[in-house]
């Protein structure tokens, strides 16, 4: 397998933009092919997203958005239905609903859906991938928690945390009545129904992470309804995970029953799902996209940056 420094090396040796160009789709579809025979000449589709390398734009450039349905009816037109999804993917996370409409549209299509984490597949990232039938997860490779982020004063806040204020403060004034004071301006900045919002925010996402995985990766557990009830808690349980974005390895998600293969046990899938990833940060490093869906046969969806022109 090539390491990055190889495939940058190469890329960089290539005289002309234009042979550039043609060089990185030549390669990203080699390696795209080479997962799709290595997990039983199955359909694949790489969702990727330039978080790491491009961190300093707004969120909804780089995240999982409503638009990004158009992506994927447009890159999974004319692939074989019978066949299996292999699903590699790299996010941040993004919008709930969003994930919500991928997920219904791709088994709409798809009786089998796996999904290869290479190295990030956070909140509703991981929300996706706990709605395939299994997960291939390597040693580097991580999901995240899945509660709800909600904007608040410019920044975003776990809907969570506005929950257990909102307890803290009744339990503290309860106690202590003189503290009605110290609380009084915190609460009236969060507004009357913000605690509703929150808390529906956090019903509503892990009710239907335990629906995913009941109907698929639990389906032939005992009490599948019960243990999916449990995973989809621990993964929303933000008071115990303490960051949106804590690293859930392969060991602990199986600790809490989900189905995890190991990347490693098939090092020619692991070299292709790798060079998949390695040639994904390269055009996010190297070209104006922001995210893209890349398919097995060929077909692309880029999002890009649009820069504006110096004044």
């Amino acid at each position: 397998m090539p390491s990055w420094n190889d495939l940058l090396n190469e890329l960089e040796s290539q005289p002309s933009d234009e042979e550039k160009s043609g060089w990185l789709k030549t390669k990203q579809n080699e390696a795209l092919a080479s997962i799709a025979m290595r997990r039983g000449d199955r359909n694949v589709l790489f969702y990727a997203s330039a978080f790491l390398q491009k961190a300093q734009l707004p969120g909804q450039n780089l995240q999982i958005t409503h638009e990004d349905i158009n992506g994927f009816m447009s890159v999974i037109y004319g692939m074989d239905w019978t066949k299996g999804l292999t699903l590699v993917l790299h996010t941040p996370g993004g919008v709930t609903n969003a994930a919500e409409t991928i997920v219904a549209y791709l088994w709409s299509k798809f009786s089998d859906i796996e999904v290869v984490v290479p190295t990030y597949a956070m909140s509703a990232g991981t929300m996706i991938s706990l709605a395939a039938n299994r997960l291939i997860m390597g040693r580097q490779s991580q999901l995240g928690p899945i509660d709800p982020q909600m904007p608040m004063g410019g920044r975003f806040v776990s809907a969570r945390a506005i929950v257990d204020q909102f307890e803290r403060a009744k339990t503290d004034v309860l106690a202590n009545r003189d503290l009605a004071h110290v609380w009084a301006p915190v609460l009236q900045t969060l507004g009357p129904a913000l605690l509703q919002e929150a808390q529906n925010a956090l019903d509503y996402g892990e009710r239907m992470v335990a629906g995913w995985l009941e109907q698929r990766m639990f389906k032939e557990k005992q009490n599948s309804s019960e243990i999916a009830a449990q995973t989809a808690a621990f993964f929303n349980d933000a008071t115990s995970h303490k960051s949106h974005g804590r690293r859930i390895d392969r060991e602990e998600a199986r600790a809490h029953n989900v189905h995890v293969d190991d990347l490693e046990d098939d090092q020619a899938l692991q070299d292709a799902v790798l060079t998949a990833y390695h040639l994904a940060t390269i055009v996010s490093e190297k070209t104006p996209a922001t995210k893209f869906l890349w398919s097995s046969h060929g077909r692309v969806w880029v999002k890009n940056w649009a820069v504006s022109p110096a004044k």
